[in-house]
């Protein structure tokens, strides 16, 4: 008997203009520039384009830029929003997704200006509107960092 491979029932891709339909982070804090390899209810990948022109690389460090870690897991966090918002299809009129926690953070090398973050995210567990990841920040063959969270979908109204 053979089985066959999963239909994907739609595009993979998803680019700035449905990432600010689906999640209402905006600039300076807007960490995600499109997603690649979307796969509902199983995994993403984010991708941030890290330029000079970020606001935090004034004092973090002057003479030597490097992205803050909190805001690395911040970006593996959004792409695991957007993941969610679109596997839920969440009405972001009156809902929003936020952090629950974050488990075994490491960050093991620098991002640095000019560098393209690729963000593999996946589901551990998902019940309901709650959701377990475990994501990675690459840039190139390079881990910067990685972590396990959790997110839920809450109203806003």
């Amino acid at each position: 008997m053979s089985r066959k491979a999963p239909v994907n029932e739609g595009p993979t891709e998803i680019d700035i203009t449905e990432i600010l339909a689906r999640i209402p982070h905006r600039y300076p804090f807007l960490l995600v520039d499109r997603c690649e390899d979307y796969r509902p209810s199983e995994s993403i990948v984010g991708i941030k384009c890290v330029t000079v022109n970020e606001p935090f690389f004034q004092g973090h460090f002057p003479g030597y830029p490097v992205m803050p870690g909190v805001l690395i897991i911040e970006a593996i966090a959004q792409s695991g929003a957007i993941l969610m918002s679109k596997s839920l299809e969440v009405d972001v009129a009156g809902k929003t997704i936020l952090f629950m926690s974050v488990d075994n953070c490491r960050f093991r090398s620098p991002v640095r200006p000019g560098d393209v973050v690729r963000m593999p995210v996946e589901v551990i567990r998902h019940r309901g509107d709650i959701f377990k990841f475990k994501g990675r920040a690459m840039v190139g063959d390079k881990v910067a960092a990685e972590c396990e969270f959790a997110a839920m979908v809450v109203e806003t109204q």
